[in-house]
């Protein structure tokens, strides 16, 4: 007789995922939230908002691309998870918003629950870094479109920002100077690129030891994103005094491309790449594969997770505090007249 798991979809190992996964879900909750999981739709309490004047609630998806490939191939899922909370939360954060809540969709071959709830162990735990909480979410079975070992996921997210506070281009002015804060690696853009001159041009395996790097390439390769919501709304909490006037999550694209998304037409902007040095993954993927400075940049973020587009005066005060909650910072170029391009000049520190 057929059956649905002859089929290859097993509705009881995707109920044992869901037991696996309570435990971790739990932990990333907020005060506002009704219920746990296991309804058809996440709850959140919406009167937080009538402490606003005039809220905007502000929205995101996103995914984690490539990297998801390093993770399955390693058998290391606990950390992707964090990668989808700071794609998600970091695009919130950019106009101002509180992180609220987030949603995730996971779909793979064949439910495996201790790894389907090892993602979400890393999903929550980038809840409680971002101070939001994981509301829902939903675990897919394709088989015959995912091999048994494959998976994907994707996450979206909500916040609130007060209309009057919400940051962006509209904002920036000329003078203004650009706060970079340090990213933790490679984070989760890029990948395709990554994978095809470390993994597949080099040959190099996954537990290769590289000197460069002082550590296995899989740990490079899966260092978590960093997540940048707590330190941003920290910045631009009113009690700082830092006039902060925009922010750019420097993801696909790399740094100029992203930092144009913030400036109005008239503006542009310089940055000094004298400012930083790039972490060694940056120049060994560029070494190995003959990888072109303009190319790398426009790929990947070469160091810089978030930039803070503040008031001339504010500059040292925003480095201050971001140092001072261990978010290494400094202040990376300017904004002048132009056309909203962004300039990139001089070499990185040898």
């Amino acid at each position: 007789m057929t059956s649905y798991a002859a089929a290859g979809v097993d509705i009881e190992a995707g109920d044992r995922a869901v037991d696996l996964m309570k435990a971790w879900v739990a932990k990333a909750t907020r005060p506002e939230v009704v219920g746990g999981i296991g309804g058809f739709a996440g709850l959140f309490d919406a009167s937080l908002l009538t402490s606003y004047r005039r809220p905007l609630l502000a929205t995101s998806t996103d995914g984690v691309g490539t990297k998801v490939a390093v993770a399955a191939a390693a058998d290391r899922h606990d950390t992707i998870g964090h990668d989808l909370v700071g794609m998600v939360v970091d695009d919130l954060v950019v106009c101002g918003a509180e992180p609220l809540f987030m949603t995730d969709y996971i779909a793979c071959g064949k439910v495996v629950p201790e790894r389907v709830a090892a993602i979400v162990k890393g999903i929550a735990e980038g809840c409680v870094l971002a101070g939001c909480a994981l509301i829902g979410g939903e675990t897919a079975e394709h088989p015959g479109l995912l091999g048994p070992d494959e998976y994907d996921v994707a996450g979206a997210g909500t916040g609130v920002v007060e209309a009057d506070r919400l940051l962006g281009a509209d904002r920036v002015r000329d003078g203004d100077v650009l706060v970079a804060m340090a990213a933790s690696g490679l984070h989760s853009n890029g990948y395709s690129l990554v994978r095809h001159v470390l993994l597949t041009q080099a040959g190099w395996a996954l537990d290769r030891e590289v000197p460069e790097l002082g550590r296995p390439l899989v740990d490079e390769l899966l260092e978590p994103t960093r997540i940048y919501a707590r330190d941003c709304l920290a910045l631009i909490d009113p009690a700082t005094g830092v006039e902060v006037h925009a922010f750019s999550h420097v993801t696909g694209g790399g740094l100029a491309a992203n930092l144009a998304r913030v400036l109005p037409a008239h503006l542009s902007a310089t940055v000094d790449r004298a400012t930083w040095t790039p972490q060694p993954v940056f120049g060994l993927v560029a070494g190995v594969g003959a990888v072109a400075q303009d190319e790398l940049e426009r790929t990947l973020n070469m160091g810089i997770g978030m930039v803070a587009v503040v008031a001339p005066g504010a500059a040292d005060r925003a480095v201050e505090l971001l140092t001072d909650r261990g978010l290494p910072a400094w202040v990376l170029g300017s904004v002048t007249g132009g056309d909203g391009t962004v300039t990139l000049h001089g070499s990185h520190p040898a």
